[in-house]
């Protein structure tokens, strides 16, 4: 029962307060697609509606739509060049789930946290990425083979 007796003591109180640079919410979670034309037809019917955005990341080499489904966002992600990360990706894997992105409030406090705990960042410096977003990736062979995607909106 002490364990009951110490959530409301100053110290857990401190850690909630420390939290607020962290990951605050799943953002999205992307879904890599072999062609976009023909996923977004199968998650119009899905979700019962169209995807709210579509746009092209040259930089990545890709080209994203987005749906969202009550508070959830999915993002759909086609490849455009075969060397882009999503083609290699699916080339290894096939379609389905690529990573899961977390809203971050400050990209590059969270990324100067995630390396001090050990994580792997691929991207040490924040980019530019689809829906108006910063982000930053950490790689998956320190999350459990999970692609994590760090995003910040853009002001």
């Amino acid at each position: 029962m002490l364990i009951f007796d110490n959530l409301n003591s100053s110290a857990t109180k401190s850690l909630s307060n420390s939290a607020t640079n962290r990951m605050r919410k799943i953002e999205h979670i992307g879904i890599a697609v072999k062609s976009l034309e023909v996923s977004n037809l199968l998650f119009e019917k899905l979700f019962g509606n169209p995807p709210y955005k579509e746009e092209e990341v040259a930089s990545e080499g890709v080209k994203t739509s987005f749906f969202m489904n009550g508070p959830n966002k999915i993002e759909l992600l086609e490849a455009t060049n075969p060397e882009s990360p999503i083609a290699k990706f699916l080339e290894k894997k096939g379609e389905g789930i690529h990573h899961i992105a977390f809203d971050v409030e400050d990209i590059v406090s969270e990324i100067d946290r995630l390396k001090k705990e050990g994580f792997v960042v691929l991207n040490e410096t924040p980019k530019k990425g689809a829906d108006n977003k910063l982000v930053a990736f950490l790689h998956p062979k320190g999350t459990n083979g999970v692609l994590v995607e760090l995003c910040q909106e853009i002001p």
